[in-house]
């Protein structure tokens, strides 16, 4: 891509997007970080009025009588993207490519932070870090973040979101909201994940294609693995195979949603073949409720 056509296409991923950027600013997007980008300053006494979810239990048993926390609400929030480029999303065989969704929510996620006004950054991932973005402000920095999405080519095709994580954990001082983006075709980034989610915020974004989860019935099939370079043929007909392939993407998408529950983090699944705006919007709000039950 040019550098003429990645400026056409940023332009074109902000007019587009400018309908669901604003659907999720007009609260869905703040609302669902509030509580999250603060720090704790002191307790005092309870006061009539006061919300009794603040109430620092330990404190009150020690002293005898009700007492509340008290936080600064931190003036913006660190936005980073963690965007899994590996050859694995290149595949889609419908409306678009993985990669493709990847850099649309991308897109859509950091406009709004930068609405919003926060820092927004990023982190572009194969086997390796191949591109650092570092966090700043403003809407230019969140079109160059598109930008970058746009023009990237990758080097290597093979996947650790272990050493991208890792990468991380010692560039976050402060906590941050971190989109991880991937298909998640890869093991071992479990622990480092742990650990992020831990000390931040952190949502999984699994981008999917609609014959990664079924196969057709369309008889002899030659399939390759980008990653491995490997070749196989499959027989599609064959019911049993299609059964297995079905039962092996169900049980893949089971443990994923287990490792990410337990480690703390959120899970958004968004496919190649649907709309993600009516998602992503239903995310936003089942966290604005669950953060404030």
């Amino acid at each position: 891509m040019s550098p003429e056509d990645v400026t056409r296409e940023v332009r074109r991923l902000e007019i587009t997007t400018r309908h669901l950027v604003r659907d999720i600013m007009a609260g869905e997007y703040s609302s669902a970080f509030r509580g999250r980008g603060v720090e704790f300053a002191e307790v005092r006494e309870y006061q009539p009025g006061d919300d009794i979810r603040t109430i620092d239990w330990n404190v009150t048993a020690r002293l005898g009588a009700a007492y509340v926390k008290r936080y600064l609400e931190e003036r913006e929030l660190t936005v980073l993207f963690v965007a899994d480029m590996s050859a694995s999303t290149a595949f889609g065989s419908v409306r678009r490519t993985k990669s493709d969704l990847t850099t649309e929510v991308c897109a859509v996620l950091a406009l709004a932070a930068a609405r919003n006004s926060d820092r927004v950054g990023a982190v572009f991932a194969t086997d390796r870090v191949e591109h650092y973005v570092a966090p700043r402000k403003g809407r230019r920095q969140a079109l160059r973040v598109i930008s970058d999405l746009l023009a990237f080519r990758p080097e290597c095709p093979g996947t650790d979101l272990g050493a991208a994580l890792a990468y991380l954990e010692p560039m976050l001082r402060r906590r941050a909201v971190i989109f991880l983006v991937s298909d998640f075709l890869g093991s071992g980034y479990e622990p480092p994940l742990a650990r992020l989610a831990r000390r931040h915020d952190l949502i999984a974004i699994q981008v999917t294609d609609p014959r990664e989860r079924e196969l057709p019935d369309v008889g002899l099939v030659t399939l390759w693995d980008p990653e491995s370079g490997s070749w196989r043929v499959v027989d599609t007909g064959d019911r049993n195979l299609r059964e297995r392939f079905r039962r092996r993407a169900a049980a893949f998408d089971a443990s994923l949603e287990r490792t990410l529950l337990e480690s703390g983090a959120d899970l958004l699944r968004l496919e190649t073949g649907q709309s993600y705006a009516e998602p992503l919007l239903a995310f936003f709000r089942r966290r604005e409720s669950r953060l404030w039950r």
